[in-house]
């Protein structure tokens, strides 16, 4: 995508652009959206804030032609979405390296093993496995479509995930796992969201194993070219149609036209989506206001906090000492990193996440301070080899200025059962998408993609149900 030059902030004085629909933000969702629209003959124009295209996805060059990602990159069974994405924009897959033994570090003690769990105390193992199949259980009786109608959602929404935890697992090793697993996959702690958001979350990707596996499970494959080249492919395909540099300041609306102003263009629309985090879209000027309902909805959805690091070497030299990258941690700055080298296996390359409190703590310090302390607990986990990379990239989405967090808004105590209809439920002529509003698989790219194509699918019915309402029949003989 070519960088397109920044203009003053001058939006009152631009021209008005006039489309059937026009799209606010150029992450998976907006531009799925914008391709399902143009694809059924309406004209359509997704404005970005960013120079970029592709949201929360973002690859790095590391040389010789290959590309690392900083922000979300994996895919798995039952996320057919994003593969029939792949297939349509003739991007490949590649496997997530998945050979050799895990590493896990509990409480401070170091376990190497093979298989789905370490070989600790057979109570904790005990109490993590019973501890997963409840969760399990529950996550089932969650409605995708409305968890605020499940038969226990007022009592597992008026409490913390973390309070469930401290009341149902027994062992502190149990409940650490538990801690570690869901703040890698939430990038937030357990006290921050609800138990029904948990449990949602659980069931909206299916179980908690096909959640948190490599190998048949959500970690499974990646993007060849990274996963942000979907996100280019599909611009590429809408042309013109997608104006980068473009932050919406006001959207106003009335009985028949939508108004979305940026700092470039002003663009009227008949309808329009909104496709970027609750948390972002409550930054926007609405005229007329919005509902106080939807209002507050977005005033408590927060972005999770998250620092992603690529650290790069000359080789895997893990894949030498039979181990297949993975390590995750009960403490330390760093909780969990996979092999995320490119497919041909060179260089190596190790992708480290600092989730939380530590992505918090970790960004208030000097870089290379940072850097240190990244570098740190990849040796911790690999040994002093791990303490010599070629190079070393990192991302703190929390400081993004357009995104403010990853990998997605977390539900706290009382927000589904109290404004959960809001989230996906359209105010006049604006419809709301983004990952943070699928059903299934939410929070994943997947999510994001079929929220898009559910927009879109609303957007296309109101323009039919319109243009019929419209079109009169002269009574022969009048």
């Amino acid at each position: 995508m070519k960088r397109r030059l920044r203009a003053p902030t001058v939006w009152l004085m631009t021209a008005v652009r006039e489309m059937d629909v026009v799209i606010v933000g150029a992450g998976f969702a907006g531009l799925t959206a914008a391709r399902r629209i143009a694809g059924a003959g309406r004209s359509v124009v997704v404005v970005e804030a960013r120079d970029r295209v592709g949201g929360r996805t973002l690859n790095q060059e590391i040389g010789q032609g290959d590309v690392v990602e900083m922000g979300g990159q994996w895919v798995g069974p039952t996320q057919d979405r994003v593969y029939a994405l792949a297939s349509e924009l003739g991007i490949r897959t590649f496997p997530t390296f998945d050979e050799g033994d895990e590493l896990a570090f509990v409480e401070g003690k170091r376990y190497r093993y093979s298989g789905e769990m370490p070989r600790m105390n057979p109570f904790a193992l005990a109490d993590f496995a019973q501890a997963v199949m409840r969760l399990d259980r529950l996550a089932r009786s969650v409605p995708l479509e409305a968890p605020w109608e499940g038969p226990r959602a007022s009592e597992w929404d008026s409490q913390t995930f973390e309070s469930w935890l401290r009341r149902t697992v027994k062992t502190s090793r149990a409940r650490s796992m538990l801690r570690a697993y869901f703040g890698g996959i939430l990038a937030a702690e357990p006290a921050s969201y609800s138990l029904l958001h948990a449990l949602f979350y659980v069931h909206s990707a299916t179980d908690f194993e096909t959640m948190a596996s490599i190998s048949g499970g959500a970690q499974q494959d990646r993007i060849e070219g990274g996963s942000q080249l979907l996100a280019i492919r599909l611009a590429e395909q809408l042309g013109r149609m997608v104006e980068l540099e473009a932050p919406v300041r006001r959207i106003t609306q009335d009985r028949s036209s939508v108004v979305v102003a940026t700092d470039r263009l002003t663009v009227r629309g008949r309808r329009a989506i909104v496709a970027i985090p609750p948390a972002l879209a409550a930054r926007l000027a609405y005229e007329p206001p919005l509902p106080g309902y939807r209002d507050q909805l977005t005033q408590r959805v927060p972005q999770g906090s998250i620092i992603k690091a690529e650290v790069v070497y000359t080789e895997p030299f893990w894949r030498g000492q039979g181990l297949k990258g993975f390590a995750f941690a009960t403490d330390g700055p760093v909780i969990a990193s996979f092999d995320n080298s490119p497919p041909g296996g060179s260089p190596g390359v190790l992708a480290a996440f600092v989730k939380g409190d530590q992505a918090r703590r970790l960004a208030r310090l000097d870089p290379v301070e940072r850097r240190r302390e990244v570098v740190g607990s990849l040796v911790r986990f690999f040994g002093e080899r791990a303490g010599s990379p070629e190079a070393y990239h990192e991302f703190d989405w929390s400081a993004e200025e357009w995104t403010r967090g990853c990998y997605g808004g977390h539900f706290p105590p009382g927000v589904w059962t109290q404004y959960g209809p809001a989230l996906r439920q359209p105010v006049g002529r604006i419809h709301w998408a983004g990952t943070e509003t699928s059903t299934v698989w939410n929070g994943y790219m997947e999510g994001a993609v079929r929220s898009g194509e559910r927009a879109a699918g609303e957007v296309l019915a109101a323009l039919s149900e319109n243009a019929l309402k419209e079109s009169v029949t002269v009574p022969v003989g009048a």
